[in-house]
């Protein structure tokens, strides 16, 4: 499969949710999880995407090291979870890609969704749950997509 780049905005066990600001070319601190929350892995998005929420789309980056704000990385799509996100706005689409860094070690062989356990799938998915609920939103989980519907997906998402 080819690779994609990710661009993280918030590294792996950070306490501190970062968002890239357009309009200065930087990433900004965007708010502080409560005590004892912290990103289970490194989280950003695709450039040149825009998702279900105007924003550009989530990425989930599993891996067994922490990179930092700003860091550009190759990935490889390995599943995509379609959800539904409601806030005072109403119920928009914002789905939370998966993918592993071509350069991983301890997970080059995961391919897809399923070679992560079941058990680490419930911990990430009540992460975004709870991440959801501290903003006063809902965060529904709808289905998992396997990585070719993924990339199919994630092509519909493009912008560029």
């Amino acid at each position: 499969m080819k690779s994609i780049k990710v661009i993280i905005e918030t590294p792996k066990g950070s306490a501190e949710k970062y968002d890239y600001d357009k309009e200065h070319g930087l990433f900004a601190l965007k708010k502080i999880l409560p005590a004892g929350m912290a990103f289970p892995y490194d989280f950003g998005f695709f450039p040149g995407t825009k998702g279900g929420d105007g924003d550009p789309v989530d990425v989930l980056v599993i891996c067994e090291f922490k990179s930092f704000p700003g860091c550009v990385m190759n990935c490889r799509i390995i599943g995509v979870l379609v959800a539904e996100q409601s806030s005072k706005k109403g119920k928009e689409r914002n789905d939370r890609f998966f993918a592993v860094p071509v350069l991983s070690k301890v997970f080059k062989d995961v391919r897809a969704m399923r070679d992560i356990p079941k058990e680490e799938m419930t911990n990430i998915i009540n992460f975004f749950i709870t991440y959801n609920l501290q903003e006063g939103k809902e965060f529904d989980p709808i289905k998992m997509l396997n990585p070719h519907d993924a990339l199919k997906l994630y092509k519909k998402y493009r912008v560029q």
